[in-house]
C-alpha cells in the first residue's frame, strides 16, 4: 500500500470504493484501540473480541454513512463499539472468518496486552449503570481523550449539554464503584475512580 498507510483520508476512500486491502489496512491501525476500549466495557477478553469483530463489520456495511471527525473513522468506531458492547450478543462470532481474512501488519497480530486481564470487573460494571449517551461522552472523553467539545459534536451535543452530563455520568461512576454518595474515602479495591477525577475541555 505504500504511502497509503499513513494517509487516513486517501484509505478510506478506497474502502469506500470496495478496497479491502485499504480497509484492512485502517482495520490494523485502530483495531489495538477499539479492542481496548471492547475490553473495558465488557470485562472479558472473548466479549471483547465478539464485539471488536461486530464493530468493524458494521464500520464495512456501513462505510457510505459513516461520519468522519476530524479525517478519522476512530470516533465512529469507539461510539459503535459501545453500541456493540452494550448489545453484546452472540452474533458477531459469525463475522471473525471476515475479519481475520483481512491483511494485517505482524506487529499489530496481538492487540491485548497482557496488563488488561488485570482490569476491574467492577468498573466495567460501573459504565454498565450510564445510560447510551453518558456512556458514549464518558467512553470518547476519559478513555479516548477526545476534548469534550469534540466529543459533543461527534454526539450531537452541545458543549454544555455534554459538560453536564460529563459531571453526573463521573457522579454516579463514582457511587457505582465505591457504594458512597459522600465525599469519604472510596471503598477497598475501588481505584477505577482515580480515571474519573479530571476532563478535556
Amino acid at each position: 500500500m505504500g504511502n497509503l498507510e499513513n494517509d487516513e483520508d486517501r484509505l478510506w476512500s478506497c474502502s469506500l470504493s470496495g478496497d479491502g486491502e485499504a480497509f484492512g489496512v485502517l482495520y490494523d491501525q485502530h483495531r489495538d484501540r477499539v479492542f481496548r476500549h471492547a475490553y473495558r466495557l465488557t470485562g472479558n477478553h472473548h466479549d471483547a473480541e465478539d464485539v471488536m469483530a461486530a464493530a468493524f463489520l458494521e464500520l464495512w456495511r456501513r462505510r457510505t454513512k459513516v461520519r468522519v471527525i476530524d479525517g478519522s473513522i476512530l470516533p465512529w468506531l469507539l461510539v459503535t463499539t459501545t453500541n456493540m458492547a452494550r448489545n453484546n450478543g452472540r452474533a458477531a462470532l459469525r463475522y471473525r472468518k471476515l475479519l481475520d481474512s483481512l491483511p494485517r501488519t505482524e506487529e499489530s497480530s496481538q492487540p491485548f496486552d497482557s496488563h488488561q486481564e488485570n482490569l476491574d470487573k467492577d468498573f466495567s460494571q460501573a459504565l454498565g449503570t450510564l445510560s447510551a449517551e453518558d456512556l458514549h461522552l464518558v467512553s470518547l472523553v476519559i478513555f479516548e481523550d477526545y476534548p469534550l467539545a469534540a466529543a459533543a459534536a461527534v454526539l450531537n451535543m452541545t458543549p454544555g449539554a455534554a459538560k453536564t452530563r460529563m459531571h453526573r455520568a463521573r457522579q454516579r461512576m463514582k457511587v457505582a464503584l465505591t457504594g458512597s454518595t459522600g465525599a469519604g474515602t472510596p471503598a477497598a479495591g475501588s481505584h477505577p475512580t482515580s480515571v474519573l477525577e479530571g476532563e478535556r475541555s
